[in-house]
């Protein structure tokens, strides 16, 4: 008897991923940002796995990006906050006040790139550490691998922060963005699992409550109307009307 193949509609296959379509993550923490995670596979940040943020200047608009995830996840967690050789100190009460005390942060000071990625292991490898913040802007991608296989192996959240140079290199993490503006936060959303997007993304580059407040000194500084101009007189015309 000769075996016969029999076609099979891949819509009737549930499990099937199709790379036409946003693929669905076990386990993720929202984002903050809407837009955001509407693009984002399962809606959020992927839990267990490598979330890589490409960055032209190292800390800029981190915390405007992470900070709303990072106070979700420290809810579902006792532990720390990790921050593995982070470019500046952050200021803890303004941190405080969006939801991330400072108590929760541990900064841990690296220079060698191993002693950076000995150190990002360690945090992911520690039960009950909330999410491990990466600068690993010298890293490879076999090492950079090992840590995406540690968040994997632990389910943990963790950000690895790299310079723009490194966009064109291969990479293990599952969510891949590109970081850049000034008065507007543009995200480019590089890699993820599903199709490509080609617009970046626009996000407040400060919060809400600072732009409400920046907002309403901008309203009491305004005038109730602009002030009359003020024009100089030409000598040539004041001669010509007292002549008149």
């Amino acid at each position: 008897m000769s075996a016969s193949l029999r076609l099979v509609d891949p819509s009737s296959l549930p499990h099937i991923w199709r790379v036409d379509d946003l693929a669905s993550e076990e386990t993720v923490i929202p984002s903050g940002h809407a837009v955001l995670d509407a693009c984002l596979p399962g809606g959020g940040w992927p839990v267990g796995g490598m979330v890589e943020v490409l960055q032209e200047q190292a800390g800029q608009h981190v915390w405007q990006l992470l900070l709303p995830g990072l106070a979700a996840a420290i809810a579902q967690h006792c532990g720390p906050v990790v921050l593995v050789a982070a470019p500046h100190q952050p200021f803890g009460p303004s941190l405080h006040a969006q939801g991330l005390p400072a108590d929760r942060l541990l900064s841990v000071r690296a220079d060698k790139p191993a002693a950076r990625l000995w150190a990002a292991e360690q945090a992911l490898r520690c039960a009950e550490v909330a999410a491990v913040l990466a600068w690993l802007p010298q890293s490879r991608s076999t090492e950079l691998r090992r840590l995406h296989m540690a968040a994997q192996q632990h389910d943990k959240l963790l950000f690895v922060f790299r310079g723009v140079n490194a966009r064109h290199d291969a990479s293990p993490a599952r969510l891949r963005l590109l970081l850049e503006g000034v008065d507007t936060l543009q995200l480019c959303i590089l890699k993820r699992r599903g199709p490509p997007i080609e617009t970046p993304l626009a996000l407040p580059a400060l919060p809400a409550r600072v732009t409400a407040l920046l907002e309403s000194r901008k309203k009491a500084r305004a005038p109730d109307s602009p002030p009359p101009a003020l024009h100089r007189r030409s000598h040539v015309l004041d001669r010509t009307a007292a002549l008149t």
